[in-house]
């Protein structure tokens, strides 16, 4: 059976493809330092926020949940 046209044409050379690679590599704009500070600092931060939120909001259903089952059992 003869390969199609179609499949022919989607192997590409491999010269052209590593040409095609560096030139979409040459497009990518890396963050400086301190783009990457700042925002590793924000990522903390924000992580902390959520869990102290968790925490205090863990901590409320535990406390109703408690109080609630100590009016039930008397």
């Amino acid at each position: 059976m003869m390969p199609s046209k179609q499949g022919a044409s989607a192997v590409a050379n491999p010269v052209q493809f590593i040409n095609q690679v560096r030139a979409e590599a040459a497009k990518i704009t890396w963050p400086t330092r301190r783009e990457v500070v700042t925002t590793t600092i924000m990522v903390f931060i924000f992580a902390s926020l959520t869990s102290l939120f968790f925490f205090l909001v863990d901590l409320a259903i535990r406390t109703g949940l408690t109080q609630g089952l100590r009016l039930i059992s008397g």
